[in-house]
């Protein structure tokens, strides 16, 4: 399955999931993981979607563009969403994760892995099972 991490650098989990400007996309299984792509939303932060917040629809355009985009991931990693975003992606059967301090996406794909491994919870078990 692939999961995502929002992400300024590639190597942390340290974005919020409208302000990513990019994320880091890996395959993981319980066996392991390895890295498939880095998705650009933006240079840097994507400001557009900030900017846009109090513009109605145009906002919730770029917002679902970004889920869109995002659509073939499981999980996605990242320290904050709001409520909607939060509800576009579970629409689409993908699952947030908010991490609650800035973690590296290798300790987070690690602890993913051993999770597969040992004890996943029935939604993820499934993912897996259907993967």
């Amino acid at each position: 399955m692939k999961v995502a991490f929002a992400t300024t650098d590639g190597i942390n989990v340290d974005e919020h999931f409208g302000r990513a400007g990019m994320f880091a996309i890996y395959e993981v299984t319980r066996d392991g993981y390895q890295f498939v792509e880095i998705r650009k939303f933006a240079e840097g932060r994507d400001t557009a979607v900030e900017e846009t917040r109090a513009q109605g629809q145009i906002h919730e355009d770029m917002v679902q563009k970004k889920v869109d985009r995002l659509a073939d991931c499981k999980i996605i990693y990242l320290t904050e969403i709001g409520a909607p975003s939060a509800a576009r992606l579970a629409k689409k059967g993908i699952m947030p994760v908010k991490v609650k301090e800035v973690v590296t996406i290798e300790d987070s794909l690690k602890n993913l892995v051993d999770t597969l491994r040992t004890s996943p919870p029935p939604w993820l078990r499934k993912e897996m099972d259907d993967g």
